[in-house]
């Protein structure tokens, strides 16, 4: 039986491009492997084309094909590379498929005016939902066992609800500190399609594509908890458009989410 890897250690297989890593069944997600690892996986990748000076900036994600445990190869490709802003392209590939493909953005900051973020950050207390146990939930995906979270602000799936906005307290189990970037690329997708909340029995769903854009480097976020304030803008004929906001634990607006999502009735 393949023993349970931890989202450091799969990370840490990648150190350049062309190397491989084990995803182990604790991240799956229905048939496929939970998209934040996936994610992070690309950007890892691509990161190994990027000199420290440049940080991560913007990530764009199209979920080709369901990743599944196993081996799986990291490719990078550098795209174009100026004095700030380096262009990379990444994939997650499964045999001589292409699971997820990565166009990732990594800039170094110049000194300009400023603007703050326009997102507010009015969270639900923490402690006013339970801790959510993936090892005892089976209403959870199996990758939730590597996370701590409390579901605070609505948007549960098959609650018949139709919310338009779910909030979220979530972090990781694992010290994550040596991959800051690939740290908030997981929490940020673990909010499911709000649409799944409008039901009252199981739909299939599964994210299309995502954008994630990082306010702040990310390599400056020390928090350990994160707020997630997401919310359904439209949905029609199986898709859904979904944006979100990462919060710190004391209000710092770290990242800008944005997702496409399908789903079937």
């Amino acid at each position: 039986m393949m023993q349970e890897r931890n989202l450091t250690e799969i990370l840490a297989d990648i150190d350049r491009s062309g190397a491989s890593t084990v995803i182990t069944p604790g991240w799956m997600q229905g048939r496929a492997a939970f998209g934040g690892l996936a994610a992070a996986l690309a950007a890892r990748g691509a990161s190994t084309l990027v000199g420290p000076d440049k940080s991560l900036r913007s990530l764009m994600v199209s979920f080709v094909a369901p990743a599944p445990a196993g081996d799986v190869l990291v490719t990078a490709d550098m795209l174009r590379e100026g004095r700030n802003v380096a262009q990379v392209t990444a994939q997650v590939m499964a045999g001589d498929s292409v699971c997820t493909q990565v166009m990732a953005a990594f800039g170094s900051a110049r000194d300009t005016k400023a603007a703050a973020p326009l997102a507010a950050f009015k969270p639900e207390p923490r402690d006013s939902a339970p801790l959510l146990d993936g090892s005892k939930n089976r209403t959870l995906p199996p990758f939730f066992c590597h996370f701590d979270g409390h579901w605070t602000g609505g948007g549960i799936p098959i609650s018949n609800r139709a919310d338009r906005r779910l909030g979220m307290w979530v972090r990781h189990k694992t010290d994550m500190s040596a991959f800051p970037a690939e740290k908030l690329i997981a929490l940020a997708d673990i909010p499911p399609p709000i649409m799944m909340a409008h039901y009252n029995q199981p739909v299939m769903a599964s994210s299309l594509s995502w954008s994630l854009e990082f306010v702040v480097p990310p390599q400056t976020v020390s928090s350990d908890w994160f707020y997630l304030d997401f919310t359904l803008e439209a949905a029609s004929g199986g898709y859904s458009q979904q944006s979100g906001s990462i919060f710190t634990e004391s209000g710092q607006l770290v990242a800008l989410s944005r997702q496409c999502m399908v789903y079937f009735e």
